[in-house]
């Protein structure tokens, strides 16, 4: 059971765990369906989307561009009744009709947002700033600073161009590019194809380890030819620049990221059976899941279909998903599963404090440049709650399993961390105070609210 005074969360552990979990529109797959929706001239309609505060930013963002973004109304997700799920219609002039914003573009706490505009932003012909809150202000953006310049864009940011605010001078055309990711980021990856639809040429996106893929799929559906190549596990994404976006419905899958919350909880509860229809289990997306199954976790996965929109197919898997009490124990987990499960590797850390042995998570450094510091607070909470975590350089180290006692832990106004202390609770003797609990609502607006019913 969960209460909830000012800005913190109690959280009481439950006698049992039972309900249907009406998850938030995929937060990757939001973000996504808004930009390319502007990039295409004309109509295009969104079900199901993310009704978090991040999507909120992309939307407000194009708005301030020039393009009609509406709620639609009427519809049951609107309020977040039905998971924090809201339709959009989106009327665009294309980026051709941008116009000129008279301020910054406030992007939130949105990096996806940031780094995302700015890869559209570079191939138009406009100038934007693109500022947001004090969080996002300490994310790094060199790594997309430097390849949007490679291609002919002018981009400045702040301490030598490594932080935000981010200043584009678009240039039409760029030139194309052959570009290398030297940490793996489905952010940077998107910005450059993006960016690429504008160039002359073909541009080219090489990865060591492939990250999540929905860009590509999306452009595809979208009639825009992109080429995904793999060898001995590397990846490379190619786009031909030139091509014209199409303006396209759809209906947005359930977030996977925040399936994974429910997984663990229903997984780590002693009396546990939880219902999540609707799932998004891209394969670039399922790593949770999988690592999850590893470790003995008992779910259960029904095949859905590919959701169709309105009017098309957007070619994500998608699977009714169920999950119940089970035995854990330690697995290793290399790096390149932790860069695809690198949004769920906090709760797969509280999932592994019950799990008999010693579990490592290997290469989870990406973690420091999130909303907040993740590997520092996912540690403190976790061990304030009397876990036995560790950090060796990129790896955490959790041994278990260990008894959880409720405790007061701060969330660090990181929407993940918020999340993971509170399903934590569920499992904890006597009561969890989280701190910054408001943050859940970034991706699940509707996270507490599930908590309460499906705990009650």
């Amino acid at each position: 059971m969960a209460t909830a005074v000012e800005d913190i969360a109690v959280i009481r552990a439950a006698p049992r765990l039972r309900g249907e979990i009406r998850l938030p529109g995929d937060k990757s797959i939001s973000h996504r369906a808004l930009l390319l929706a502007a990039l295409a001239a004309g109509e295009s309609r969104i079900g199901g989307a993310s009704d978090g505060a991040d999507v909120r930013s992309t939307a407000g963002v194009l708005r301030a561009l020039g393009v009609v973004v509406d709620r639609v109304e009427g519809d049951d997700s609107a309020d977040g009744r039905d998971g924090g799920r809201v339709g959009y219609r989106v009327l665009s002039p294309g980026i051709e009709g941008f116009r000129e914003p008279a301020g910054a573009l406030d992007c939130g706490n949105s990096g996806t947002t940031l780094r995302l505009v700015a890869g559209i932003l570079a191939g138009g012909a406009l100038t934007a700033t693109l500022d947001g809150d004090d969080s996002l202000r300490a994310r790094p953006v060199a790594r997309i600073i430097e390849p949007l310049r490679a291609m002919g864009a002018v981009l400045h940011g702040r301490r030598q161009d490594s932080l935000p605010p981010v200043t584009v001078v678009g240039r039409s055309p760029l030139r194309a590019i052959d570009w290398a990711t030297p940490v793996p980021s489905a952010q940077v990856k998107s910005a450059i194809l993006l960016a690429g639809l504008r160039a002359e040429g073909t541009t080219r996106v090489r990865e060591a380890v492939a990250t999540r893929d929905h860009t590509e799929r999306m452009l595809r559906a979208r009639g825009v030819a992109v080429r995904t190549l793999t060898s001995d596990g590397a990846v490379t994404i190619e786009i031909e620049g030139g091509r014209t976006v199409r303006a396209m419905n759809e209906l947005v899958p359930a977030d996977p990221s925040a399936a994974a919350f429910w997984l663990v909880a229903g997984t780590i509860h002693a009396d546990a059976e939880l219902r999540l229809p609707g799932v998004g289990v891209n394969p670039t997306r399922r790593a949770a899941i999988d690592v999850l199954r590893a470790m003995g976790a008992d779910i259960e996965e029904r095949a859905a279909g590919t959701p169709d929109g309105l009017s098309g197919e957007m070619g994500e898997p998608v699977a009714d998903l169920v999950v119940r009490s089970a035995a854990l124990r330690a697995i290793d987990i290399d790096a390149a599963t932790t860069a695809r499960a690198i949004d769920e590797v906090p709760v797969l850390c509280l999932a592994a404090t019950q799990a008999r042995g010693t579990t490592a998570i290997r290469g989870a450094g990406e973690l420091r440049v999130k909303e907040s510091d993740r590997v520092a607070g996912v540690v403190a909470g976790l061990r304030a709650l009397g876990a036995d975590i560790t950090v060796d350089r990129d790896d955490l180290l959790i041994a278990g399993p260990t008894p959880l006692r409720g405790t007061t832990v701060a969330s660090h106004a990181d929407h993940r961390l918020a999340m993971t202390f509170a399903i934590a609770g569920l499992v904890a003797e006597g009561s969890t105070h989280v701190e910054g609990a408001a943050a859940a609502a970034i991706s699940d607006p509707a996270f507490f609210r599930q908590l309460e019913a499906v705990s009650a």
